[in-house]
């Protein structure tokens, strides 16, 4: 009967628009981003256009922007292991690669463009090239995620929530204008390539929670002008870099171990 069609239309409509936990989660990803975009402004990139000498205001706005990315990523954590314990909305894919492009695309990218307005020795047009760089691989990234099947377990690329605590650790890290780029632009690199990453599940999701929260810490360390602070975080930012590096050759040697390993199963079944 017609009037019964349109009654289950009106019934169906709303329940494919509801959203899951898993999907609230996501939303907080992407207002951690936004947030961390408001404070690199408004205590960074204001106060320098001003001139404005407050250089504590600007650390503690640097290190407020990287914990809400560092909060996104818990977010993007959590709203996938919600999901496949639960449930997720026919919008949960969009939502999550929206919310990525956010806090692990904009964030990052904006960051280093207001890297390269405020620093001393920056060059403001390279810096923005860089920026432009870092927001294209996250875009090229999701997108390709969303296209292309990988074996289960495994991302095809770094992770775009590693990829970008990687890029702000290499700018805190205040190393010389010309290396920053560089490591900028190899961690860009990293996200667009096929090398495989391991999806953080089981141990390797808590291991990823407690360093995230360790990270916490010592920004918050750093902020406050805690003793030691500024050398606990350059520890912590060189140590997200050696993982940034290490990750890839591991993940190398293990297709090299594979292949070989398959190679000498197929000469043991010939005749």
């Amino acid at each position: 009967m017609p009037g019964a069609d349109e009654a289950d239309d009106e019934e169906e409509m709303p329940l494919s628009l509801r959203l899951s936990i898993a999907d609230t989660l996501t939303l907080g990803n992407a207002t951690c981003g936004f947030m961390a975009v408001y404070f690199t402004t408004t205590g960074i990139l204001i106060p320098h256009l001003t001139g404005s000498q407050e250089s504590g205001m600007a650390r503690h706005s640097a290190a407020t922007a990287v914990i809400l990315m560092l909060c996104a990523a818990v977010f993007d954590l959590f709203d996938g292991l919600v999901a496949r314990k639960l449930r997720s909305s026919p919008m949960g894919a969009e939502l999550d690669n929206l919310s990525d492009l956010i806090s692990f695309g904009l964030a990052p990218a904006y960051f280093v463009l207001v890297y390269g307005m405020v620093a001393d020795d920056a060059h403001q047009r390279v810096a923005a090239v860089g920026a432009i760089v870092v927001l294209l691989a996250v875009v090229l990234r999701l997108a390709r995620f969303s296209c292309v099947t990988v074996k289960d377990g495994t991302f095809q690329g770094m992770p775009s929530p590693f990829g970008a605590l990687t890029i702000v650790s290499i700018v805190l890290l205040e190393l010389p204008f010309v290396a920053t780029v560089l490591a900028i632009l190899g961690t860009a690199w990293l996200m667009v390539s096929r090398v495989e990453y391991p999806k953080p599940r089981g141990p390797l999701a808590v291991a990823m929670l407690s360093w995230i929260v360790l990270a916490m810490g010592l920004l918050a360390a750093w902020a406050f002008d805690a003793p030691g602070g500024q050398l606990l975080l350059q520890t912590g930012c060189a140590l997200q870099l050696v993982m940034g590096a290490v990750i890839p050759l591991f993940a190398t040697a293990r297709r090299v171990n594979n292949f070989r390993g398959n190679r000498r199963e197929a000469r043991a079944a010939q005749p």
